[in-house]
């Protein structure tokens, strides 16, 4: 195996516009999967916001219906 002084300067530079190629993939595998976590964040976050909406108001009682209060509750007696 010949050594890197041995070498050919026309062999370093052939070997160039592949480390740009490779370069170039690695930049657009990480925008795409950057760019895929940012959509599955934003449409789980959607879903989170709107179940937890949906959640609010089971809870929530209805206003329109009147509350009605006991008027004559007597107490209960306790004999022991």
């Amino acid at each position: 195996m010949p050594s890197s002084a041995q070498q050919s300067p026309a062999r370093h530079r052939s070997s160039w516009p592949a480390i740009v190629r490779i370069l170039l993939v690695e930049i657009v595998v990480l925008l795409a999967l950057s760019g895929a976590m940012i959509a599955y964040l934003s449409w789980s976050s959607e879903a989170a916001w709107t179940e937890f909406k949906a959640a609010g108001k089971l809870l929530a009682p209805d206003s329109s219906s009147p509350v009605q209060t006991v008027k004559a509750h007597a107490p209960c007696d306790r004999k022991a």
